[in-house]
């Protein structure tokens, strides 16, 4: 499972810097030419696609680093003090 945390993690970096590096790129003037496909239906589709790359990095590097284990245990002790103070 550690391997495909990495991996995970990989790819949100990759989608966040793509996604940042078009941003900036588009407002000086420049592109990918691999993204040039979005361009075409309009700059503001192209603008929001642009963003969801961005945020949808961010969300999985989140989500890839995140210690599920640690988060199900927190919750078990939550709720086993939860029922004995009742």
């Amino acid at each position: 499972m550690q391997s495909l945390k990495g991996w995970f993690t990989i790819i949100g970096f990759l989608l966040l810097m793509l996604g940042v590096l078009s941003i900036v790129f588009s407002m000086i003037g420049l592109r990918f030419t691999f993204l040039a496909f979005l361009e075409r239906p309009g700059e503001l589709f192209s603008f929001v696609i642009k963003l969801v790359m961005t945020f949808s990095g961010i969300i999985i590097i989140a989500l890839a680093r995140t210690d599920w284990s640690q988060e199900n245990d927190d919750d078990l002790l939550a709720e086993s003090s939860r029922t004995e103070a009742e």
